[in-house]
């Protein structure tokens, strides 16, 4: 579980992100504080994770609340997010794995994934995980001169 002191890291990988790809609509730098909205230090559920292989961190992924009403407890939105030189070689798919096991010990039973239409390895990833393609939004985002649609899979644990 990533702690309080982690999320300048996790800042600071999915800063990459909005700087340099059109993988989230977010069109600046988030900050820790901000990534504390998310993932609340030493929540149960609500939490963040660095990925590591030893020492190195090569991404992290998280489990956010849904929407901030009662009614959706039972439903999470996550995310996945690798260093660049850590893509592509199946970590995404063991980071989804995790994700999936630490949402049903902690009673979900709804797990969403939100990407940009343009997100093709993301696609594929949930598409891999059996993941159902539940909403498809066309062009209600614009990031670096593109209009995006928004693509939303969900699995029932």
């Amino acid at each position: 579980m990533a702690r309080k002191g982690d999320l300048p890291v996790i800042a600071e990988i999915y800063n990459y992100y909005s700087h340099h790809t059109t993988a989230t609509f977010h069109d600046g730098d988030i900050t820790p504080a901000e990534l504390s909205k998310d993932y609340p230090p030493g929540d149960q559920v609500y939490r963040a994770y660095l990925i590591l292989d030893g020492e190195e961190i090569q991404g992290y992924c998280g489990v956010r609340r849904y929407k901030n009403l009662r009614a959706y407890d039972r439903t999470v939105e996550i995310s996945i997010y690798l260093k660049p030189e850590h893509t592509g070689r199946g970590i995404g798919k063991i980071a989804l794995s995790f994700l999936e096991d630490h949402a049903r010990r902690a009673g979900i039973r709804v797990i969403l994934g939100t990407v940009t239409g343009e997100n093709h390895a993301s696609t594929r990833l949930f598409e891999a995980a059996g993941y159902s393609r539940c909403a498809h939004l066309r062009n209600v985002g614009e990031i670096a001169g593109k209009v995006l649609d928004v693509v939303m899979y969900q699995k029932e644990l």
